[in-house]
Formats: C-alpha cells, structure tokens, sequence
C-alpha cells in the first residue's frame, strides 16, 4: 500500500468512526488533506472554512490564495507539499474550533503525520500550534523553528524527529498589512531549515 492508499484508509476510517457527529452533519464534506503525501513539508490550518467546505479540499480561499502566493515566492507550488487541518469538518459559521473537536481529529492527524513523515511540520495559527507546543505564544513564536520530538501514538515507541515553525494564519494577514508583510518574511525560512537539514543527513 502506498503512502497516498494509506491516507485515503484514514480519510475512511473518520467517515467510519463519526467522530465529532454534530460537526460531520452541518458540514457538506469531510476535507481531509491536499497535496503531495511524500512532501518533507507538511502545513496545518485550524479547520476548513465555507470554500473548503464546498471543495472538499483544504486552504482554496482567500486564505488559501495568500498561502499559494507565499509558496511561489519560496519556490514551491500546491503539489509540493502537503496541507491539511486539525479538524477535519467545517464549524458552523467558521467559528473557533472547540477543544473537544481538536482532541476528536488529532490520532488522525498523527496517523497522516506517520504516513507522511515529514521533516518540517508549518503550523498555521494559534489552534495548529498550540496543539504540538501548547506553551507557546503564537504573538512570539512565529518565525522561530522549534525541534520536536512527536509521540505519534499513544503508548507507542514511534517517535517522528521534525522541525515545527510556527507561523502567523494566513487569513490573519488578509486584513493587516503588516502582519502581512510579517507571514512573507516568515516563511522565507522555510527553504533555509530544508537546506539545513540536508546538510545536517
């Protein structure tokens, strides 16, 4: 089974579970995650809005559209890498994603984290970060590369040596020029940790 086959058994084993029943009957789709399951980059966003909704695929916004043209100023495309959300449907009116749903999704994030075994995990936002590094403050996190060491699963040995970059979310940025300019300049690192770790094989 290939790494693409094994995510789409997890896509699966949400609808078959009905986790989180309330959220899964409000929303059109399950939006799973988007992209290249071999990527060594993996971005997280919160939860999937209206468009995502609509689409079945995570960040196609405006959001979304800020995100693509930040990956193009880095040299890098849609197909490059690998994006998804914590939570996996859409919250009524785009509200804030509540704890008990971020808890619901996150083994089935850490599976598609394990399928993909990135070397770099981007977090968008404060809900993405705080789930991998809940001491931090976004407001003084961002643009600063953090090593971790994920436990994937509970009680298990398989542990996933990553980079985590927090950043700003980029519909954060939409409305504020300077939180704007702030998320560009933040993910200008993105290819030096790459490089870097290259280098560190």
């Amino acid at each position: 089974m290939d790494k693409r086959q094994k995510l789409d058994k997890i896509a699966g084993q949400i609808v078959k579970d009905k986790g989180c029943p309330e959220l899964a009957a409000g929303a059109t789709q399950l939006v799973f995650g988007d992209g290249n399951p071999d990527s060594e980059v993996v971005f997280i966003g919160e939860a999937p809005g209206k468009n995502e909704d609509i689409q079945g695929k995570p960040f196609v916004g405006a959001a979304g559209k800020f995100l693509n043209e930040m990956l193009e100023m880095i040299g890098l495309k849609r197909e490059d890498i690998y994006i998804t959300n914590i939570v996996k449907y859409r919250p009524p009116n785009n509200r804030d994603p509540l704890p008990e749903e971020k808890k619901a999704f996150l083994p089935y994030l850490q599976s598609q984290l394990e399928v993909i075994a990135p070397k770099v995990v981007v977090t968008l936002g404060r809900h993405s970060t705080n789930c991998f590094l809940p001491d931090l403050q976004i407001s003084q996190a961002h643009g600063h590369p953090v090593r971790a060491k994920l436990q994937l699963k509970k009680d298990s040995k398989d542990i996933l040596d990553v980079v985590i970059l927090p950043l700003f979310h980029p519909a954060a940025a939409l409305y504020n020029g300077a939180m704007r300019q702030t998320l560009i300049d933040d993910f200008a690192t993105i290819p030096l940790i790459t490089r870097k770790l290259q280098e560190s094989k």
